[in-house]
């Protein structure tokens, strides 16, 4: 699996593209019987059929692209290097391991190599967020009865 350092937010021009491309497409494929549709690129006059599930990602893609959100695609039932699954977790691979080996973070042995579930570094991701912010909520509500808040 490849992973992307350089993902960037669209820019305005690219947001209006999206956004009006989204707003066609979706009407389209609410119109659309066939599950291989045929498109046609302008540009080429060349026709290919996608795979109208392939379509509707697509939309979903345009729409999170005419917010301003940058979007990156991971095949669900990847699965991942530990030095992969650090990288996404912003850590070290030696606190991957020690996750690993605790059972924090379900893995699979191939030969003497750990592989790891993309699906389980984000939901731990996740978690950990959610965590943080009870965490923090925590703090500061502690702070907020200690009078720390008060002018």
């Amino acid at each position: 699996m490849k992973i992307f350092d350089n993902i960037t937010r669209p820019s305005k021009r690219e947001q209006i593209t999206a956004l009006n491309s989204y707003s066609e497409l979706t009407s389209i494929i609410d119109s659309l019987h066939d599950e291989t549709p045929e498109i046609e690129i302008d540009e080429t006059k060349k026709k290919i059929k996608i795979p109208l599930s392939a379509l509707k990602l697509l939309a979903t893609i345009l729409k999170e692209t005419s917010r301003g959100r940058p979007v990156s695609i991971v095949p669900v039932a990847t699965e991942l290097t530990t030095q992969a699954a650090a990288e996404i977790l912003g850590c070290s691979r030696p606190h991957i391991i020690k996750l690993l080996d605790s059972g924090t973070i379900q893995f699979v042995k191939i030969g003497k190599h750990r592989r790891v579930k993309y699906e389980d570094v984000v939901s731990y991701k996740m978690q950990m967020k959610q965590n943080q912010e009870s965490l923090l909520k925590e703090i500061m509500n502690s702070d907020e009865e200690a009078g720390l808040y008060d002018l």
